[in-house]
């Protein structure tokens, strides 16, 4: 267990009224946490009740209670939840891999990832809070996008060795703030095509921006990428040599297949 799970497992304790010690009972904090998020939503932070939370959690009030003493405290699991998952993408991030393929599968892998994590109504309705209404945030603060920034340097720090860690850390800075406000718009949007197109152009803005710095031609260390001929999966791992060739396996086929980078 990490320094920062054991911190915010410390920081949960604090927060619920009363910890959740069955599966029962934290699949019930879960679907307070996710409907608190549509009632946030739906009605504004301002507007919200535990009432109205506890009703579309489709459970008592008392049973709400039970964990959380109002509000603030179910907004506050909301944030700590958020952290984690975010924590637990840029902890599952193979760096020294990622930054090894072509620019636009690297952005691409990445923004999927981050579109995933929006996907989950607690992340969308906290990551929107932070930016238009701050005061109600507990657990979280702009050391957080700071943090971001750092994960996104180092990836490019990775992919192009010649570049200072200033000028990382200043193309990083700009990624993060130039994405968080087109997926701010996304998110808020009422439209669900118009909010996918948005979150789509995050790749195209980030691919041509980072090309005259992290592009494939300024990276002569870049891995070519390789695709399984059976599934077109860039999911790959070596496995072993076969008269004299390299021998590739494709993790989500799991077929063998040998081939040179193209």
């Amino acid at each position: 267990m990490t320094d920062y799970s054991r911190s915010s497992s410390n920081q949960e304790s604090n927060n619920f009224r009363r910890q959740p010690k069955q599966q029962r009972g934290r699949e019930r904090v879960e679907k307070i946490l996710d409907a608190a998020a549509v009632v946030f939503d739906e009605v504004g932070y301002e507007s919200a009740t535990t009432h109205l939370i506890a009703a579309k959690a489709g459970t008592a009030i008392g049973s709400l209670y039970q964990f959380f003493p109002d509000k603030a405290a179910i907004f506050k699991a909301m944030e700590l939840r958020h952290v984690e998952r975010v924590k637990t993408f840029w902890a599952q991030v193979d760096i020294p891999t990622i930054a090894q393929l072509s620019l636009r599968a690297m952005i691409h892998n990445l923004a999927v990832a981050v579109a995933e994590l929006f996907e989950q109504p607690v992340s969308r309705v906290v990551f929107v809070q932070f930016y238009v209404s701050p005061q109600i945030l507990q657990a979280i603060d702009e050391s957080m996008t700071q943090e971001a920034i750092d994960f996104m340097a180092t990836i490019l720090g990775q992919r192009n060795s010649a570049i200072s860690t200033e000028q990382c850390h200043l193309l990083a800075e700009v990624c993060v703030h130039s994405s968080n406000a087109v997926m701010l718009a996304a998110l808020r949007s009422a439209k669900q095509e118009h909010r996918q197109r948005l979150i789509q152009q995050i790749e195209d803005l980030m691919v041509s921006y980072l090309e005259p710095y992290v592009g494939d031609r300024q990276n002569d260390n870049v891995m070519k990428v390789m695709v399984c001929p059976h599934c077109q999966s860039s999911n790959l791992f070596k496995n072993g040599y076969r008269r004299g060739k390299q021998c590739y396996r494709c993790k989500d086929c799991g077929k063998q297949f040998v081939k040179t980078p193209r």
